[in-house]
């Protein structure tokens, strides 16, 4: 039998660390879709937001704002996608919740309209 793999975001690599509180880390995405995707994950273990108390949601709002404001000076994107992934069906592979904030930059798709939708590439075009 294999022991359990570790939850990667309870345990932090300092250097990847771009903001924190007492409730949420802001952390540069170990395998980025783009440069500066970023991901804000609460402190506390748990796997959807759906479990996150008012006060860890409410810090999880604000830590995504502030790595918007991050983002906008160090790497002046286009855009942003914002996302999370719950469930297995929804696509979470690590049970701890975690905002992936995903900078979008002209041209980086060829047509980028319909954005999250494309996670269901067959209904996506809705126009």
């Amino acid at each position: 039998m294999h022991p359990a793999k570790p939850c990667p975001f309870c345990l932090l690599d300092p250097a990847r660390i771009l903001a924190e509180d007492a409730l949420v880390v802001v952390y540069k995405d170990g395998f980025p879709v783009s440069p500066g995707h970023t991901v804000i994950v609460p402190r506390r273990h748990f796997a959807t937001l759906f479990e996150a108390t008012p006060e860890e949601q409410s810090a999880l709002l604000a830590a995504l704002g502030g790595a918007k404001a991050l983002l906008d000076a160090s790497h002046r994107p286009d855009g942003y996608n914002i996302g999370i992934n719950h469930g297995r069906a929804g696509g979470q592979s690590v049970p701890h919740l975690h905002i992936h904030l995903i900078p979008r930059y002209l041209g980086d798709k060829e047509d980028p309209r319909g954005g999250v939708r494309w996670v269901l590439p067959d209904k996506a075009r809705y126009w």
